[in-house]
């Protein structure tokens, strides 16, 4: 392992100091379609996405390149997570600009189900520094034990 990257046990989660980047993964026993809607219907996106297990007050999905999307939770209204789409390609990958930095959301096919791979990009060290002194890390990691749990429903 590069002495740039560290890996959490039991979490899935990297941390790739060499090129700014938190990658978190994760296994699930479904199609990549329904992963994708998941992730891009509003209806479905409310139930999984905040980090503490609530709904979400406000799920705004405008989900086309250069489209908006706007999630509110209970806990933090006032801090909406707000971006835009750069990349959407059912079934496969979903790419889009947030917090300044870029997300990205890419599905592969693993037998009974499917490999979900979601990296943050951070333009600088500095921002990643940030980005793991805030939690993004260990909310990023909740939201997507949410979505685990979420699927098996």
């Amino acid at each position: 392992m590069p002495a740039q990257t560290q890996i959490q046990a039991g979490m899935d989660l990297e941390i790739d100091r060499s090129t700014h980047t938190i990658r978190l993964t994760r296994a699930f026993k479904a199609p990549r379609e329904q992963i994708f809607e998941a992730w891009t219907q509003p209806e479905q996106v409310t139930a999984w996405w905040d980090p503490a297990g609530q709904p979400l007050t406000v799920c705004e999905i405008d989900l086309r390149p250069g489209g908006a999307f706007k999630f509110s939770t209970k806990g933090h209204p006032e801090i909406p997570f707000t971006g835009t789409y750069r990349e959407i390609a059912p079934p496969d990958r979903l790419i889009f600009e947030a917090m300044g930095a870029l997300g990205r959301v890419i599905l592969q096919n693993l037998t009974g189900g499917t490999h979900m791979v979601v990296e943050i990009e951070c333009r600088s060290a500095e921002q990643l520094e940030q980005y793991l002194k805030m939690g993004i890390d260990k909310g990023t990691s909740q939201t997507l034990d949410n979505l685990v749990a979420y699927m098996r429903r």
